[in-house]
């Protein structure tokens, strides 16, 4: 890694000055002119049109001799030159996660976009620092042990994908950086009917720049509290070979960490696109080796609540735990253009990810870690080195048709994914922490530990295979200009295959299997478990502008989401979970969307929910139902030319409706999930003597009360937290110091089983860019 991260520190100079020199010939650089877009907007032909004759196919090709420079518009904004994150109304933004091209305007669905520019202004760094922009989404919910996204929205798991793939394993991801994102979409609510198998509460997906046709060069250095050091740099430009375009990003960066949960963090993203003929085909490459510290005790419970009379730093997780991940993604995609009417996209991804993790097990209970007097008794160490790979192919032909006067943008596609994991896992007991109060583990090395399997030692040695095929559609429908119709719907087959390597016994004197399927059968090596399944998810929803600053809308969509993932084995395959949203909402704008506000009402109800509870000292997984009720709004204001306001409020009433293994947790609310939600950010810009480009932000995020898990015994507190920025910034340089919890307020960002995931405390960072 050292020696690929010298490479790239070299080649990426040499790489800028040679692009910059190819710019100065005019030999070899055409006039800039402006690239189309992948997905053009197609002239609206009138009712009286002639649509039955064959299509006329296009003349124009990417790759054609330019105009003549004083022909020429400005060149398109990449979002990289002195028009830094200049992404337009936002309405009128068309989000990824939709398909269809169509814009945000007119989507009858909640879809949320979070641009580059407010993720500047927050001095974010990692996703999870930008999701706060977002109204009904929060990081908890199961295994949030701080070394991997877990997102929820509305109350429900939520998946992330990467310009469009999926991560693979649900439950064993990784934290995803800022690296070249160009903005974060998040669609609210089931999204199988596009995306296939998928978690109910909505799908994060995480947007890259693509290459440009204009030469750009950056780079920003972050460096503050918990000695956080972070350096960006990004190259684009044209190439040699005509229409072929690159960019390419780098960080590297790290921290001590607050209670010091270090982090590092070394990646690189190559990415080329070739406009030839009528294709855009796209070729990214992400790698990245990640190092992070786990924390599963947090603050541990005591009586229902995070430990008091203990200082922040306090930690009760063994001091060596680690979370090491090497991960690389290739994407090719072919954007074919072969007429007005009709795209055609193929996409293909292929993720390999290694993790080796030791940490801690994340529950409290009386017959596993507990508290006895001052004492923490029953604490364990789970060593696990699991291994990932997954394809992802998209065929999707895109139709634009019309039917009398009503335009059709006609989504239709194929997708095949493949996954295999395999997993090891053991775990050893630890000495006891004496006092709580003053706590100091005892463990300093593993070696001397002693890794056992059995039923009182959660572990696996396990081979996951599974195959998806999704058939799918989706019509977005102009039935006039102000009335639109979207209809989708998918057939998915879920092949999934667990083949046990080993037989978990019930103890160490005891051979007899301790895991039995929901049906009672045994799990044992050598004999794999195989499920079927064939779920139909759909979606409907219509928009109406009733006037040019209010539009209604309303929608259902059904969603499936197979219960196959790494972390919950322990009871062999469940059947699908499946969820059945409501939603209704309306959006209102004002003054040519300088102010839009989006409200949303909606009732998720979710069946077949895998929820890990210990039982008896044992890890189960058990299966229940919720059913979910909920208001939020979100508000983008831009007041004045200077003044900036973006906030949302969410509420949300979450309950366990059926548990049949665990009928005391009906009526409880499920973990993670916060009653009420509220969010501000706002900036202003202004000038000193005359100087423009200064600016001022300030902002607070506040959290309810959020539960462990389903049975409600433990909890952690509400909190309200502020944050401030000051900065400068020119066509070329910006300079900005950002202050997170100015307040220094003791918080929880997620209630794990143990205990809290502790907050960071007040901190402060510089961050100083150039680009040009």
């Amino acid at each position: 890694m050292s020696r690929c991260v010298g490479i790239v520190c070299v080649a990426l100079p040499a790489f800028a000055v040679s692009s910059a020199r190819a710019q100065t010939s005019p030999t070899q650089l055409p006039p800039v002119q402006v690239e189309a877009p992948q997905q053009r907007a197609k002239p609206r032909q009138t009712a009286n049109a002639n649509t039955n004759g064959p299509a006329r196919r296009r003349t124009t090709r990417a790759n054609n001799r330019p105009k003549p420079a004083g022909q020429t518009a400005i060149a398109a904004d990449d979002g990289n030159g002195p028009n830094n994150n200049n992404s337009g109304p936002p309405l009128q933004q068309v989000p990824g996660v939709g398909k269809t091209g169509t814009k945000l305007g007119d989507l009858p669905m909640s879809v949320q976009i979070i641009p580059r520019e407010v993720l500047t202004e927050q001095g974010a760094i990692a996703l999870r620092d930008a999701v706060v922009n977002a109204s009904g989404i929060n990081t908890g919910g199961q295994d949030s042990l701080g070394y991997f996204d877990h997102f929820l929205v509305r109350g429900l798991n939520a998946q992330v994908y990467t310009d469009g793939f999926s991560d693979g394993d649900q439950l064993g991801g990784l934290t995803h950086s800022l690296n070249g994102v160009r903005r974060i979409e998040i669609l609210e609510g089931p999204g199988s009917a596009l995306f296939g198998s998928g978690p109910p509460g909505g799908t994060v997906n995480v947007v890259h720049y693509d290459p440009s046709p204009v030469f750009h060069w950056g780079s920003s250095l972050q460096f503050g509290s918990f000695s956080t050091i972070v350096n960006s740099n990004y190259v684009t430009g044209p190439t040699t070979i005509d229409g072929l375009n690159y960019r390419v990003d780098a960080t590297f960066g790290g921290a001590q960490g607050f209670r010091d949960l270090g982090y590092r963090d070394y990646e690189i993203r190559p990415e080329f696109s070739w406009h030839v003929q009528d294709h855009t085909l796209t070729f990214a490459l992400d790698a990245r080796h990640i190092e992070q510290t786990p924390d599963a005790y947090g603050l541990i419970y005591l009586n229902g609540s995070p430990i008091n009379g203990v200082s922040t730093g306090a930690k009760y997780s063994t001091p060596f735990s680690f979370a090491n991940q090497d991960y690389i993604r290739p994407t090719l995609t072919d954007a074919w253009n072969v007429s007005d009417y009709l795209t055609i996209n193929n996409r293909f991804s292929y993720t390999h990810r290694d993790i080796d993790v030791m940490r801690n097990n994340d529950s409290m209970s009386a017959t596993g870690t507990h508290i006895v007097g001052n004492q923490l008794v029953g604490r364990q160490l789970r060593s696990q080195d699991d291994s990932d790979a997954f394809y992802d192919y998209q065929f999707e032909p895109v139709w634009k048709f019309y039917t009398g006067s009503v335009h059709h943008t006609l989504l239709t596609g194929f997708e095949y994914q493949h996954q295999l994991m395999d997993t090891n896992r053991v775990t050893a007991d630890l000495p006891n922490i004496t006092n709580i109060f003053a706590p100091t583990p005892p463990e300093l090395s593993p070696n001397s530990l002693t890794f056992q399997c059995d039923a009182k030692h959660s572990c696996d040695q396990n081979h996951l295979v599974a195959n998806y095929y999704g058939l799918y559609a989706t019509d977005q429908i102009d039935l006039t200009e102000k009335w639109k119709l979207r209809v989708g719907a998918r057939q998915d087959w879920y092949n999934t295959e667990l083949n046990p390597l080993i037989t978990v016994p019930t103890s160490p004197t005891n051979p007899a299997p301790s895991l039995f399927t929901s049906t009672g059968v045994p799990i044992v090596a050598g004999v794999p478990l195989f499920r079927d399944d064939k779920p139909v998810s759909w979606n409907v929803g219509t928009l109406y502008h009733v006037t040019p600053w209010m539009a209604p809308y309303i929608g259902a969509s059904r969603s499936y989401l197979t219960n196959f993932n790494s972390e919950n084995t322990q009871n062999g395959i469940g059947a699908p979970e499946s969820a059945l949203q409501y939603e209704a909402g309306i959006r209102f704008s004002f003054l040519n969307e300088r102010v839009v506000l989006s409200t949303a009402a909606f009732n998720i109800s979710r069946d077949n929910v895998a929820a890990l509870l210990v039982l008896n000292g044992v890890e189960t997984v058990v299966f229940d139902s919720q059913l979910t009720n909920g208001v939020e709004a979100s508000l983008d204001a831009k007041i004045t030319d200077q003044w900036h306001l973006l906030a949302n409020a969410t509420a949300l009433q979450a309950v366990v409706t059926s548990a049949p293994q665990a009928v005391t947790t009906i009526g409880n609310h499920p973990q993670g999930v916060p009653p009420y939600m509220a969010n501000l950010w706002s900036t202003y810009k202004f000038a000193i003597a005359g100087i423009p480009g200064f600016q001022i932000g300030i902002g607070a995020n506040y959290r309810d009360k959020t539960y462990s898990d389903t049975t409600n015994v433990n909890s952690v507190p509400a909190y309200v937290i502020g944050n401030a920025m000051v900065g400068w910034e020119n066509a070329n340089w910006g300079v900005a110091l950002n202050v997170k919890n100015f307040t220094n307020e003791r918080y929880f960002v997620a209630a794990n089983g143990a205990g809290g995931f502790v907050g960071e405390g007040l901190g402060a960072l510089l961050t100083v860019r150039y680009h040009e």
